[in-house]
């Protein structure tokens, strides 16, 4: 993957007329990973859904990383596609009615992704949920569920992930099948921003950003 910054400059939010966070600026270089923490109710969601365009800051801005006419990948101010930012928040947007297999074939053709069955099969294989690829998400755990929406992540061509408390609801193999997925891609020269209430132990340069208190390497 070429190199590329994600760069938040000192974005503030608000919400009911109260200020969550403000003056939050850092940058994400492909292969390095950003681990957002802080107590609920800090900011941690909305930070994350400015960062992927889906709300607007209350000031600041974000230069994302965005694929030109000939695939590569350059700094722009516009809000990236999915073929270069992949972003996984609380609403999985997973069909119940739906298998997981139908699931992602659905989400691949939305995308534009020529995928065929048998490559969404081994992605939900590599998830641990062969057994579970062709239920209706409805009848599955959280965990599953959960399972699903990052079997997403393997089909997917963006560098960067945006996963909002990833490892949610799995037990201790799922839990460890993903941080294994998180630290394949951030050495193959990708890059994550996540929260999670768990410590995800990823290696590689990275660094720790805390709400309401700083950037630590």
């Amino acid at each position: 993957m070429a190199s590329w910054v994600l760069k938040a400059i000192d974005l503030a939010c608000q919400k009911a007329q109260r200020t969550l966070f403000e003056g939050v600026s850092f940058s994400v270089a492909a292969g390095t990973w950003l681990h957002i923490e802080g107590a609920n109710g800090c900011g941690k969601t909305s930070l994350l859904r400015i960062l992927c365009g889906l709300s607007p800051a209350a000031s600041g801005h974000v230069v994302w990383p965005t694929a030109d006419a000939a695939g590569l990948v350059r700094p722009s101010s516009q809000r990236p596609d999915r073929s270069v930012l992949h972003y996984l928040g609380h609403a999985l947007g997973l069909k119940p009615d739906l298998s997981a297999c139908e699931n992602l074939c659905w989400d691949a053709q939305v995308s534009g992704l020529a995928l065929s069955r048998a490559q969404v099969l081994q992605a939900l294989q590599a998830q641990g949920l062969s057994s579970r690829a062709h239920l209706p998400v409805r009848v599955l755990s959280q965990g599953q569920r959960q399972g699903v929406a990052l079997a997403r992540l393997r089909t997917s061509p963006a560098p960067l992930w945006v996963l909002d408390e990833p490892l949610v609801g799995l037990d201790a193999q799922a839990t460890a099948t993903a941080r294994a997925l998180m630290q394949s891609h951030v050495d193959q020269g990708g890059a994550i921003v996540m929260t999670s209430h768990h410590d995800v132990q990823l290696q590689g340069p990275g660094a720790r950003l805390r709400l309401g208190g700083g950037v630590q390497t």
